[in-house]
């Protein structure tokens, strides 16, 4: 009997109409357009704008997208996988928004909150269910609305982020594609360099934290970079060690946005040539759970059936991983 796989079989994106150049940031904080495009190799990035718009409205976009593409009747969604760290509010879970908005009546729906990683994390968790013979259709979501914490009068972090969604579809499929394997980590003790400190049970809202600015991103660039780079080029060659891959065997390397000096360097640590590697942070941004889907959706129309492509991402918490993708249209 033939084993049941988890494979991708539509990718949606979606991005606010505003967009916000580095000759823009020029005016709101002391930064320039070389200092930022030489640092982070970004450009521009896409901010969602208007009262009471939170993360869930692009990813309702990305969604609608992504039925439609698929031909699929909403209703047949059996699970609802959103990765976020921008919920619209802290509960209910903005998996759930979405699936009300978007018609998926019939699935149960969370969300998982491992920062940059999150696309990772979800991504599993929702093969495992479709590998375990639990559902046979899921929706994975990645969407953050970054601008909503971040300090615009930090000119380090404000810099880097962007908003915007990306979604997949996952079917089971009997074929020797999709999710072929994963490999994920974490480190707790990475908190101390990239975390929002106010805003949970541990410090909840009051007027000194909003005073004090603890409601935005903090970062400590130095050791999340070498953290970084370290993490995920030793994810990456750990999956394609274990599933006998070499680097001529994976046509894409999918790497999570963060920066264009750690992409890079990811790239030469395994050996992988630019040219197959997906980059897109000079037009998006650092858009956290979002890169992923984005970059698959970006270069979608380049993809073949049987493609071997590994993602990897690294986040805060500190979370890392990879997943070994087989293309399966």
């Amino acid at each position: 009997m033939a084993k049941t796989q988890a494979a991708i079989t539509g990718v949606q994106g979606y991005l606010p109409d505003y967009i916000l150049t580095n000759a823009e940031l020029e005016t709101i904080v002391d930064t320039n357009d070389e200092w930022i495009r030489t640092r982070t190799g970004i450009e521009q990035r896409h901010i969602l704008k208007g009262e009471g718009q939170g993360t869930s409205v692009m990813g309702i976009e990305a969604v609608k997208g992504l039925l439609e593409k698929t031909n699929t009747d909403p209703g047949e969604v059996e699970l609802v996988i959103c990765a976020t760290v921008t919920p619209d509010m802290v509960f209910p879970d903005t998996a759930n928004i979405i699936a009300d908005e978007t018609g998926m009546k019939n699935a149960f729906c969370y969300d998982i909150h491992a920062a940059c990683s999150g696309f990772l994390y979800a991504l599993t968790t929702a093969a495992r269910f479709i590998e375990a013979g639990a559902h046979k259709k899921v929706v994975v979501i990645g969407a953050d609305k970054m601008s909503s914490i971040v300090d615009y009068t930090d000119r380090t972090t404000c810099v880097i982020f962007g908003d915007g969604a990306g979604a997949v579809m996952l079917e089971a499929t009997e074929e020797p594609v999709g999710v072929m394997d994963s490999l994920l980590k974490s480190d707790g003790s990475g908190r101390v360099y990239l975390h929002q400190k106010a805003g949970g049970s541990r410090y909840p809202a009051t007027a000194e934290t909003v005073a004090n600015r603890e409601h935005f991103v903090f970062q400590n660039g130095r050791p999340v970079f070498k953290a970084a780079v370290s993490g995920m080029s030793d994810v990456v060659t750990q999956v394609m060690v274990r599933n006998n891959l070499t680097n001529d065997d994976i046509a894409w390397l999918v790497p999570h946005q963060a920066n264009k000096r750690i992409i890079e360097t990811v790239a030469r640590m395994a050996d992988f040539p630019m040219e197959r590697v997906m980059v897109n942070i000079q037009k998006y941004g650092n858009t956290t759970a979002a890169t992923l889907p984005l970059c698959l959706w970006d270069w979608e129309d380049q993809l073949q059936k049987g493609d071997n492509i590994i993602l990897t991402a690294f986040g805060g918490g500190f979370t890392w991983g990879a997943i070994y993708i087989k293309w399966a249209y």
